[in-house]
């Protein structure tokens, strides 16, 4: 399992939550009304510890990595798939995959699914691309986690730019009762 990084080196102010412990009211957290709460608060409602930090943004995903001291593997991008009843499921990718559709399709039972645009997204989770996690969002849709995900501690958005969480992802697997199976192929 890949270490948790302690901290970003020189690249900007750790501010590590336990979020079965603390809570968003403590100094130095986000306001209630923020995203990286709102993940924490959802994140401490299920029982599973995140650890959030502040980091610089990253131009590519291997700089993302290079920062946060971990492998792009270890780097999950939480996507927001659009069925066609207009429901939406969140696609939980790691850095260097990506989604196979006819995969997906077929572990959905589906015909037809899309990525949503940025509005669209945002709408259904209340975060902005490049910050969208499972955790506190305005509805909890479905999670399918791409089958090479669990065993290891991963890193995703946190609600907020600026920001990555740090979550055991069979911990975040369980929360969510997510689904686990190949949904992707090499980038």
């Amino acid at each position: 399992m890949t270490e948790r990084p302690e901290a970003v080196e020189n690249q900007g102010e750790e501010t590590a939550v336990d979020s079965a412990t603390e809570h968003a009211t403590d100094p130095g957290h986000a306001n209630a009304d923020s995203g990286r709460a709102r993940v924490e608060a959802d994140a401490a409602a299920r029982g599973v510890s995140i650890r959030v930090i502040e980091r610089p943004a990253a131009r590519s995903l291997d700089e993302a990595a290079q920062l946060l001291g971990i492998a792009p593997s270890d780097i999950v991008k939480t996507l927001v798939v659009k069925r066609s009843d207009d429901t939406f499921v969140f696609a939980l990718v790691p850095g260097g995959r990506k989604i196979s559709w006819p995969k997906l399709r077929a572990v959905l039972h589906v015909n037809k699914l899309q990525l949503p645009d940025a509005s669209i997204a945002f709408e259904a989770t209340g975060y902005e691309r490049g910050t969208i996690t499972p955790f506190g969002s305005r509805t909890a849709w479905p999670v399918v986690a791409d089958a090479s995900i669990p065993g290891r501690t991963v890193s995703m958005g946190a609600g907020e730019h600026g920001y990555s969480l740090f979550v055991d992802a069979d911990e975040l697997v369980a929360a969510y009762a997510a689904t686990v199976a190949d949904i992707t192929d090499p980038e």
